[in-house]
């Protein structure tokens, strides 16, 4: 099973509660990996004690542009949705950091002038933690484009651990990332909290999921401040309401120093059981 957390803002709690819904199905001992794909900025690693195990580089496909065989006949410009190929009267320049790994241009140029080469965008780390794993994709520094190494993030836990739950805690936001995060999951699990500002938010992530036709539920994080649109907005739309987690100093305090939280505050377990058994009724 691959659970996804996501959410229309950052600071919800996406990464408290995925770390320690993580580590909690672990202690239980289910078979669980939890794959950070905010890549980023990936900061799971901060709140679970973990040893490095394993480092690849990763690459997206790149066309370049070999001169001798070439007509300038302009084709691959032509097909290049996303202005990464320009056709110069004497050149073709190539733009990387607009580059989609489509491969239309070098699939579809008469004199294959354009083959794909690898080029890095980023890492993707493996961690040992006490009982599970932990994947973390991280993106190098300038560069533009998040989508690809988040789909070889998931791809790298799908094959190296195929047997065991997969928790995914996706990039904030409704853009290309999350829809990434979110598109290949059997469940997405969107965190906000229960303020205006929460709601809007949430409203963006759930028409988000329509669109994607993926099945979601909510978690109310925070629960005890703002108002209760969220709960009358998710019960106006049919929209599950996993758990609430109350409003506690003591979990932000836990927070900071970066400790994992349900080993020490009971409500915050009580809700990750909430969840766990919500997770059970999905298989």
């Amino acid at each position: 099973m691959k659970i996804t957390f996501a959410s229309g803002k950052g600071g919800t709690g996406k990464t408290t509660i995925s770390t320690n819904l993580t580590s909690y199905l672990a202690s239980m001992g289910e078979n669980v990996v939890l794959a950070d794909l905010d890549v980023e900025e990936p900061n799971s690693a901060l709140f679970i004690k973990s040893t490095l195990k394993k480092t690849e580089i990763s690459n997206k496909m790149i066309p370049k542009w070999e001169e001798a065989d070439c007509t300038l006949c302009g084709k691959c410009a032509e097909v290049c949705n996303f202005n990464a190929i320009v056709a110069m009267p004497k050149e073709i320049l190539v733009f990387p950091e607009l580059c989609h790994s489509c491969y239309a241009c070098s699939e579809l140029c008469p004199t294959n002038s354009l083959p794909m080469t690898p080029s890095r965008i980023g890492e993707i780390k493996e961690f040992k933690a006490d009982g599970f794993s932990l994947i973390e994709g991280r993106l190098d520094l300038g560069q533009e484009m998040a989508v690809p190494l988040i789909a070889q993030t998931i791809e790298y836990a799908d094959k190296n651990f195929s047997d065991s739950i997969k928790i995914l805690d996706a990039p904030p936001g409704t853009s290309c990332p999350v829809i990434e995060a979110s598109r290949g999951s059997d469940f997405v699990i969107l965190i906000t909290e229960s303020t205006p500002f929460g709601l809007n938010d949430l409203t963006l992530a759930v028409e988000t999921m329509k669109v994607l036709k993926q099945k979601f539920g909510v978690i109310i994080n925070r629960y005890g401040i703002g108002n209760n649109g969220v709960e009358e907005y998710c019960r106006d739309e049919n929209i599950p309401i996993i758990t609430k987690v109350q409003n506690d100093k003591e979990v932000a305090k836990l927070y900071s120093k970066g400790e994992l939280i349900y080993p020490k505050i009971e409500h915050f377990k009580n809700s990750l059981d909430d969840i766990v058994k919500f997770i059970g009724g999905l298989k």
